[in-house]
């Protein structure tokens, strides 16, 4: 098996378009049980997975979820508390003792909800689209606040020496918002203002445009998101990409190739070389394997194992 040295320097020069790296670089990422969600616990077990997966980076899964609130009509969102350094601090630990685990061997990300995922914890996501259709400028008072919040959680990251985030956006999937144009006012200005951020203060940013609830109909509308790496799923609600496609697209590497709950979670492992293979086959030269967002929390860590594996004897 070809061993990577040096993961952290690898990983970042992929982002050097003159670079040729001799091998595929992967990573997969699922949510832990409750009790590794803070404190050492959760330094230790995602410590534990990168090791035993062989993965190229850390990501710092984000468990720190808004408590819900009582939203019942748009004007409500004036009352969503703001986020101060306190509010972050169960976070905070978890980064700091990751940068400090395993920074030296591999870049470190943290997971980062935008402020529309936020907001859908807060009040749930069918209040979310209901307040933006009938008082958007009511809706955006909150979501402001979310946003406020975030850039302090971004800026107390910095000082901890993390390398960057697994940033996520939602809200323009097909039949989310009836009317298009309302991610333009209430969705992508507060995207861009937390996104545009960590670009400015990292180096390593994955921009993640997620399926999670609902597929793409188009992907083009965040061709102009920042981060280094774009991070998708290929299949559309009508069509499905090619990864070459994506990176040229986005003109930055792609991230991906394998569908989270097909035979990375399921599949035995021949299946699983097989897919790899097929996958790396039809890659972009800047590439990073793994899946279109985080698997199934009862994966086998094994299988993920193989699929890395697989990626770094990989020869172009």
């Amino acid at each position: 098996m070809f061993v990577f040295m040096n993961k952290r320097d690898m990983l970042l020069s992929l982002l050097d378009p003159s670079y040729n790296l001799e091998s595929v670089p992967a990573a997969f990422f699922l949510h832990f049980d409750t009790p590794f969600h803070r404190g050492q616990a959760a330094v230790d077990k995602h410590l534990e997975f990168f090791r035993f997966t062989g993965m190229d980076m850390v990501k710092i899964q984000f468990e720190q979820r808004m408590q819900p609130m009582e939203i019942r009509r748009p004007q409500d969102w004036a009352k969503v508390p703001p986020r101060g350094r306190d509010f972050w601090e169960e976070t905070l630990a978890v980064v700091k003792g990751l940068v400090q685990g395993a920074g030296k061997e591999a870049v470190v990300v943290l997971t980062l909800y935008s402020p529309f995922m936020l907001a859908g914890q807060i009040a749930g996501a069918d209040t979310v689209v209901r307040h933006i259709r009938e008082d958007p400028q009511a809706f955006r008072k909150g979501i402001t606040i979310l946003t406020e919040g975030l850039l302090v959680l971004v800026k107390e990251c910095a000082k901890l020496g993390l390398d960057g985030f697994y940033s996520s956006t939602q809200g323009g999937e097909k039949g989310r918002l009836a009317d298009p144009a309302a991610f333009d006012e209430c969705v992508r200005p507060y995207d861009l203002t937390v996104m545009n951020e960590i670009n400015r203060a990292f180096h390593f940013n994955i921009l993640h445009v997620c399926d999670y609830h609902l597929p793409y109909e188009d992907i083009t509308p965040f061709v102009s998101y920042p981060g280094h790496v774009v991070n998708t799923n290929l299949k559309l609600a009508e069509r499905e990409l090619r990864a070459t496609e994506v990176s040229s697209m986005f003109s930055r590497p792609f991230m991906g190739g394998l569908d989270r709950k097909g035979v990375i979670a399921r599949g035995p492992s021949s299946a699983i070389q097989e897919e790899v293979g097929r996958v790396l086959a039809d890659a972009p030269r800047r590439f990073i394997l793994g899946a279109d967002c985080t698997v199934p929390s009862d994966t086998p860590w094994e299988k993920l194992r193989i699929a890395i594996q697989t990626a770094h004897e990989f020869r172009r």
